[in-house]
């Protein structure tokens, strides 16, 4: 199967996600969105993985490129490729099936409670997750449920994820690695009243986490695997 990896800068790729792509024997082709560039139409793809960025999904006049992007996603839910969006791609997947998104009424940054909801318990998807579970977070936009949508998983600050068809939006970070969060840290300073703090909570939980995302992205592929042979047929 031939994966869209969409990502929006050096610090932000793919993480556990495309650990678990590449070593599925999956081909991974990789779209940095700002660098240019076109990918193949999405009925090319097996599936499409959208990242986060430091940007905000409607910061167009700072980033021409979100409109392109977000064009494209709208083929991708026209389609019906499955696709999964992590922080501000979930933010772009419901901007592109026309949700609003906007400021939280908080931040979330660091490691917060995110719980399932009874149809986030039975998803084929966001159920690889535990039913309640501390999940890496780093966002200050939110969005609404898209029309059609199934909510899936809440925080105490916002909607967590959705399932739209073929398409699911997680706002929490499941791909992320303790080098990722590093990064971040050095780039966004600001953001984290305690740095060590957040050190070393991560270095307590990362490595569970991790094994959680990969789940959640074995999931993902599973069910792509199954769309795609359904297509074909």
């Amino acid at each position: 199967m031939r994966v869209l990896s969409i990502t929006h800068g050096r610090s932000v790729p793919g993480g556990v996600f495309d650990d678990v792509v590449t070593e599925g024997g999956h081909e991974l082709e990789r779209w940095v969105v700002p660098l240019g560039g076109a990918p193949r139409p999405p009925d090319r793809y097996g599936a499409v993985l959208v990242f986060g960025g430091a940007m905000h999904p409607d910061q167009d006049e700072e980033f021409p490129w979100l409109e392109r992007e977000a064009e494209f996603l709208r083929a991708v839910l026209e389609t019906g490729t499955p696709a999964l969006g992590v922080c501000l791609g979930a933010q772009l997947l419901a901007r592109a099936a026309g949700a609003s998104v906007a400021p939280a009424t908080a931040s979330e940054v660091g490691w917060f409670e995110i719980e399932l909801t009874p149809e986030g318990r039975d998803d084929p998807v966001v159920g690889a997750l535990p039913a309640r579970t501390h999940g890496f977070q780093w966002h200050h936009y939110t969005f609404s449920l898209p029309d059609g949508a199934t909510e899936l998983a809440r925080s105490e600050v916002c909607l967590q994820a959705f399932r739209l068809d073929n398409a699911w939006g997680i706002q929490f970070h499941a791909e992320v690695t303790q080098p990722m969060i590093e990064a971040w840290l050095a780039e966004e300073p600001d953001d984290v009243a305690d740095p060590e703090a957040l050190r070393a909570e991560t270095e307590t939980r990362i490595s569970a986490w991790n094994g959680v995302g990969r789940r959640l992205c074995e999931a993902f592929v599973a069910a792509a695997t199954g769309a795609e042979g359904s297509l074909r047929r």
